[in-house]
């Protein structure tokens, strides 16, 4: 009788650490790439993998497929959160849109609020609410304003482990990790360290990266500005020798570097929704 008794708690315990293995291995929707670590998913549940958006993304704009375009604004349903800075984004946006209708803008619900600063999370729970209550949203993105430069390297870690819980509870929604705009400090500043610590962990752990900084860095000629600040002061040095698409207004800076941003975001789009880059 004992041993029977032995053998049945055996099987039950075998079961329980089956299935505990089971819901590890597919929880929240996390993806083994073979290297260990954890790969975001797209939009149709495929990995994605490590994609940054930087100032060659911002060059690459032109080999984006039209067949992409159609693709992404009949299927993206983006939740973005940004004040001033981060509306550089949908400026560029509706500066591209304003050329060609083609690149009409894909749906978006945008929210007055911005990562803060020193640690703050008061934007995860709102995503969280806003996330339960919308399904159809399937991304996500969070904009700096000036926090990132006043940030320390433990205010930084929490930025990172707030949006990878955020993955970990929605693994049917993209997130889109952000740096911090230029604020002039150069590669000395306390921005430059906190920028390169968001880099190195979506790098090592294969997220995706909007890299408002780098675009912000360099202009389509490649030359690097290290000390730029968010004014994009190159930007009015090559708006006199080269045509430049104009705007009403630019939060804080130059109209060429929203047009920038907006192409940047649209080749990142492409490729979230399949696109190779080539």
């Amino acid at each position: 009788m004992k041993t029977r008794l032995s053998s049945l708690a055996l099987t039950i315990v075998l079961m329980i650490l089956i299935v505990f293995s089971i819901r590890c291995d597919s929880d929240n929707g996390v993806v083994d790439n073979g290297s260990g670590e954890d790969t975001t998913q797209d939009t149709t549940g495929n990995p994605v993998g490590n994609l940054l958006a930087d100032h060659n993304a911002a060059a690459d704009f032109d080999l984006i497929p039209t067949s992409y375009l159609q693709t992404i604004k009949e299927n993206l349903k983006l939740y973005y959160g940004h004040t001033s800075h981060g509306s550089q984004i949908v400026r560029g946006l509706i500066m591209l849109e304003e050329e060609d209708t083609m690149y009409n803008r894909p749906y978006y619900q945008e929210v007055s609020d911005d990562l803060g600063s020193n640690g703050d999370t008061s934007w995860a729970p709102i995503t969280r609410t806003y996330l339960n209550a919308h399904p159809d949203i399937n991304m996500v993105m969070w904009s700096w304003c000036g926090g990132c430069s006043v940030t320390d390297e433990a205010g930084i870690n929490i930025y990172l482990a707030k949006m990878s819980e955020l993955e970990q509870a929605y693994p049917g929604v993209v997130f889109i990790y952000m740096t911090g705009h230029l604020d002039g400090g150069g590669v000395d500043g306390a921005l430059y360290t906190s920028n390169n610590r968001i880099r190195d962990y979506c790098d090592s752990t294969d997220r995706i990266l909007f890299d408002f900084a780098d675009i912000e860095s360099y202009d389509p000629d490649g030359t690097y500005y290290p000390d730029e600040a968010d004014s994009c002061g190159w930007c009015y040095e090559w708006c006199d020798e080269n045509d430049c698409a104009d705007c009403a207004s630019c939060a804080h800076s130059h109209c060429f570097n929203c047009y920038q941003k907006g192409k940047a975001f649209w080749w990142l789009l492409a490729r979230i929704y399949g696109w190779d880059g080539n």
